[in-house]
């Protein structure tokens, strides 16, 4: 699979507040992700992070600001996707064809759309497992099937909202390790949106804090470890310690 971009994302003074509302969820925010950076989003509970993720996937417009998002230039490929927490796999489709659900008016033959669905599912392991049913796999297939899904449209960035809370430890850190091989490979910039400092010091090239209220960004640095990196590795483990002091 090709890399995914070659454009990132910047945001300009972007503020939101919900209709009828008097108080912004968060106001002159502003921070970018160069083309194939890893940027982890982090916050407390509602201070706006998912809504950050909504804004950048057109799914809701800033009340304020300006953002530059990625363009839509090749043949085949969507600007953005997004792996929710929840998966939200179709009951109804089989995996080939949740994993193809997004590829529809992309201007893609059968073939060419049934060979991107053996891609992606042959990138996460999955390949075998294309005709099961939703209900026959497990919580972390499922968050497989759900990355494949959105690696499926080749998106210029990947937007991932808590992608790994609902699962175990153990699953959480294989998911984790998998998310990062798939990253190198396919050289595309991600935002992580997560409340977990531990995943995203171990994950990010930079890691970006969310806080106050109006929510703005208090804290914008690089994770001072080059990848791979040990989870139990010191240097990593005081770096989170300093983002769990900007929160």
């Amino acid at each position: 699979m090709a890399a995914m971009s070659d454009t990132g994302l910047e945001l300009h003074d972007v503020g939101y507040r919900y209709p009828n509302s008097d108080s912004a969820v968060f106001e002159r925010l502003n921070f970018n992700i160069a083309p194939g950076e890893f940027v982890a989003l982090v916050g407390g509970s509602g201070v706006g992070k998912s809504t950050v993720l909504r804004c950048v996937a057109g799914l809701i417009q800033p009340s304020s600001g300006r953002m530059q998002a990625p363009a839509n230039t090749a043949k085949g490929t969507r600007p953005s996707a997004v792996v929710f927490q929840d998966t939200r796999l179709l009951p109804w489709r089989r995996l080939r064809a949740n994993v193809g659900y997004g590829l529809a008016g992309l201007g893609l033959s059968k073939s060419e759309r049934d060979a991107r669905i053996d891609e992606v599912l042959a990138l996460i392991g999955m390949k075998a497992f294309g005709e099961r049913w939703p209900h026959e796999i497990s919580g972390g297939q499922a968050q497989r099937v759900g990355l494949a899904r959105a690696l499926a449209v080749r998106p210029h960035i990947l937007l991932m909202d808590e992608p790994f809370s609902a699962v175990d430890a153990l699953t959480r850190s294989r998911l984790q390790d998998e998310l990062l091989a798939i990253w190198k490979r396919l050289n595309m910039a991600v935002l992580f949106v997560t409340h977990d400092i531990a995943e995203a010091a171990y994950l990010a090239d930079r890691v970006c804090v969310m806080g106050g209220s109006p929510a703005r960004i208090v804290f914008d640095e690089r994770v001072p470890v080059e990848h791979p990196r040990a989870r139990e590795n010191s240097e990593l483990q005081y770096f989170a310690q300093r983002v769990s002091d900007a929160l």
